[in-house]
């Protein structure tokens, strides 16, 4: 069984263009970090075009977090802005790249605006 991490980033290595990142560019690295295990996923984003691998490279903008926290939020059950603000998430590097990036994870199942909808229209 695949989890909503895996699912995510995959759904995002499958797609040929991300409108919602046009004006974006750089490379994110997600560090999952679980006891002395840590999970990397690098993300490259230019002007739209997404790439997704395992490498643990450097990036413009490093964000650490829990894999059970980053799963909630793949599965759009969690907010990754307010999970910085809670101080469950660090950021370093690109802190604008965060705020781009947050576009692309999916809104809350109860959403009701565009943002969900576009989210249905994508899967």
């Amino acid at each position: 069984m695949v989890d909503a991490t895996t699912r995510f980033f995959e759904s995002l290595n499958r797609r040929d263009h991300e409108p919602l990142l046009d004006k974006a560019a750089g490379t994110l690295r997600f560090d999952l970090h679980e006891g002395a295990q840590t999970t990397h996923w690098l993300l490259r984003v230019d002007r739209g075009k997404l790439t997704v691998n395992q490498e643990d490279r450097e990036a413009d903008t490093v964000i650490g977090t829990t894999p059970a926290l980053f799963e909630e939020m793949a599965a759009g059950r969690e907010n990754g802005l307010a999970a910085l603000l809670r101080g469950d998430m660090t950021v370093t590097g690109d802190a604008r790249l965060v705020v781009q990036i947050e576009r692309i994870f999916p809104g809350s199942p109860d959403a009701q605006g565009p943002r969900r909808l576009q989210h249905r229209e994508v899967r």
